[in-house]
């Protein structure tokens, strides 16, 4: 295993519980209008088969600026960028959540876009500016519901799978071959201190006990000279939000049930990355959640 059992669990607890988080607003919004005018048009299966080119060139231009934004290191940009995605994706998982009467009775159903509007900005200006490692986590469980939310209507099954795998055959050659994964995931991180993603750093065994032994031994000003190495275990923010998506659009086309079982072969990818990967590796994620997507939709139509 490439990281300690522990960190595996937490990981893939976190993923489950954004799947499923993200199907509950994606059910909402199959039946509610989406808030802050961001309502798409409304698409025949034909319109969807012929608009997805637009969806695969915004993908490519949204990434063509990103990396033309990092080399000429304008992060002040990018934070904004940033703040801005964070912020609407957060108001509208919120807003989904809010608008539920079974646990919101009481609350002014007609000031729900400003409640979620005035939570979500506070908690986007923690994750970006001040690096808050809870909030930074627990507020990916929302982020990917919201964008996922947005990008659903435009999709069917057969855009949906072409989707899939052609980010898969990128996230494959950008790991395996050019390496632009890495850089990227270490450009967040290290320069803008943000990290688009789960993020969970932890130390070995070794460095905890070392770490004790010197603070119990009031030994602090040493403990501060110590090189102390720092594991991460991450999982990107693309390898989230595409299998809600794909659930989204089974949810709208097949029903919940084929829908679920699109997110427990997504965590069967996923849980069979992280239990087999190795260490010191890298590994693309989406190659891994694709092929047990397409496992669960197989299964999903054998048996309904």
């Amino acid at each position: 295993m490439k990281h300690k059992l522990i960190i595996i669990l937490v990981l893939l607890g976190m993923f489950i519980v954004t799947q499923f988080i993200g199907l509950y607003v994606v059910k909402h919004y199959s039946q509610n209008e989406l808030p802050y005018g961001m309502e798409p048009p409304e698409l025949s299966e034909k319109e969807k088969t012929q608009f997805f080119p637009s969806i695969i060139i915004a993908f490519i231009i949204a990434i063509a600026l990103f990396f033309l934004l990092t080399k000429f290191k304008v992060e002040f940009v990018l934070k904004l960028w940033f703040f801005a995605v964070v912020s609407l994706a957060i108001g509208l998982a919120f807003y989904a959540i809010f608008t539920n009467k079974l646990f919101f009775e009481k609350l002014i159903f007609e000031n729900i876009p400003i409640i979620a509007t005035l939570i979500a900005i506070p908690l986007a200006f923690i994750k970006i500016y001040k690096r808050n490692l809870i909030v930074h986590n627990a507020t990916e469980l929302l982020i990917y519901p919201g964008i996922a939310a947005v990008f659903i209507p435009l999709l069917n099954i057969w855009t949906m799978i072409i989707l899939l795998i052609l980010i898969s055959v990128y996230d494959a050659w950008a790991v395996w071959h050019s390496g632009i994964m890495q850089k990227m995931a270490k450009y967040q991180i290290n320069t803008l201190k943000i990290f688009s993603g789960f993020f969970i750093p932890y130390v070995s065994k070794k460095q905890r006990q070392m770490i004790k032994y010197l603070k119990n031994n009031s030994k602090k000003s040493e403990l501060k000279k110590k090189k102390i190495k720092i594991n991460i275990a991450i999982l990107g923010g693309g390898d989230v939000v595409f299998p809600i998506i794909s659930a989204g659009v089974m949810l709208k086309t097949l029903g919940i049930w084929p829908a679920i079982f699109v997110i427990l072969g997504a965590v069967l990818g996923l849980s069979y990355l992280l239990f087999f990967s190795e260490k010191k590796k890298f590994y693309p994620a989406m190659p891994f959640i694709t092929a047990g997507i397409f496992l669960g939709m197989i299964v999903s139509v054998l048996v309904f």
